[in-house]
């Protein structure tokens, strides 16, 4: 049979092996709906990172701040901690006091005093001995030596190494440096080579101190103990303030010394509470009732100070009529007399023999009385005591 393709049906389509023969509907995917317009402010440009970065430098700050206030609470803890129990590191100072860990040997010391020579023996006293020493390099010290294996003698050394290295004032006594040598403390200062204000005014067989003299010492002392409260930070408090501890130069100019008791207070606070330490005399009573010590608990000694150099008589003296043995208590009523009514009658020292600058004389009385008051708060601050005695202050001013 002749095949004629014009005559064969039209051929029926298959499906192609790789294609399903069920058709599905067409898919399109969803489409994102537009973006929101931008509400507020905020630019519709914004950097996500850089709303996350203000956000994490906000909690930054937030952070420094929380750490700085937790270090100043655990600071001033430990300050209270410390001055309460009167303990240091019994290993060595503080460091980072601007010169090596062992600035002396011991053996260096003992040739520098000559094997701490009675020749060169220059005080003692319940801490220790004070020597005179010539150093290598020809450079005249004292030097001293702290009771060695006494819990208190490690305290003062340690106070006294972190005391007065912090401070640099004409009118203080300056640390050369110091020996730690198994038991053995002991401090190297500069020379002051005119004795103390204790020795010139109470000394047996002195010459009459002059009342210029007097005026230069009590300016002086007054000028050191004011850099100690109101420019040294923390402030310091000496706790022992007296004519003993105030040493003499060859122009008699004073410098404040003897730290071993002295304590840092903070700004804020306005007392520490430790246990009461000073010399009777010159001890301030609201001190020694509350165990509350300030920086007017030294206005109160130096009030004692000033006392000595008006009447040349000493705090404690058995040989005059004082009540209760005080001169504060035996001065008071002299004092209010002279303010009130201008008269010194009894109170001047009758060695001067009249010999004194009035006014000058009137100032010192208005700031020896305004020492002593017996409320502390009441007492002047060092700085207007310095201020009244040069004659820039009022007497009236001398307050809180």
């Amino acid at each position: 049979m002749t095949y004629s393709p014009s005559t064969n049906p039209a051929p029926t389509s298959t499906p192609s092996p790789t294609t399903s023969t069920t058709v599905s509907p067409t898919y399109s995917p969803p489409t994102a709906p537009p973006p929101s317009p931008p509400t507020g402010n905020l630019p519709s440009t914004t950097p996500v990172g850089v709303i996350v970065g203000v956000a994490t430098g906000g909690f930054s700050v937030l952070v420094v701040v929380v750490i700085i206030f937790v270090i100043y609470r655990r600071r001033k803890n430990r300050l209270a901690r410390a001055n309460e129990s009167g303990q240091q590191p019994k290993d060595k100072p503080p460091p980072a006091f601007g010169f090596s860990e062992s600035t002396f040997t011991y053996e260096e010391l003992v040739r520098a005093t000559n094997g701490f020579s009675n020749d060169n023996l220059l005080g003692q006293g319940g801490f220790g001995f004070v020597h005179k020493g010539i150093l290598p390099n020809g450079k005249v010290v004292a030097i001293k030596q702290l009771k060695a294996g006494s819990g208190q003698g490690d305290r003062e050394f340690q106070a006294e190494v972190e005391v007065i290295n912090r401070v640099h004032h004409r009118h203080l006594v300056s640390l050369v440096g110091y020996c730690i040598s198994g038991a053995q403390r002991l401090l190297v200062y500069e020379f002051i080579s005119n004795n103390t204000l204790e020795f010139h005014l109470h000394g047996k067989g002195r010459p009459t101190m002059t009342w210029p003299t007097r005026m230069r010492i009590a300016l002086g002392s007054a000028k050191g103990l004011a850099y100690l409260h109101e420019y040294c930070h923390p402030k310091i408090i000496h706790r022992d303030i007296k004519a003993a501890n105030i040493l003499i130069d060859d122009n008699f100019e004073a410098k404040v010394a003897d730290f071993g008791l002295a304590k840092f207070a903070l700004d804020t606070d306005t007392h520490v509470s430790t246990r009461v330490m000073g010399t009777f005399g010159y001890l301030d009573p609201e001190y020694a009732s509350s165990g509350k010590l300030s920086d007017k608990s030294d206005v109160f000694s130096f009030g004692v100070v000033l006392l000595e150099l008006i009447t040349g008589r000493q705090p404690i003296d058995k040989t005059h009529s004082f009540t209760d043995d005080s001169i504060v208590e035996w001065a008071r009523p002299l004092l209010a007399r002279a303010l009130e009514k201008g008269n010194i009658d009894g109170l001047v020292d009758e060695s001067l023999q009249n010999d004194y600058n009035s006014s000058e004389m009137a100032r010192m009385i208005a700031c020896a009385a305004a020492c002593v008051r017996r409320s502390a708060h009441r007492r002047p601050k060092m700085s207007q005591v310095v201020r009244a005695l040069e004659g820039n202050l009022s007497p009236d001013e001398l307050n809180e």
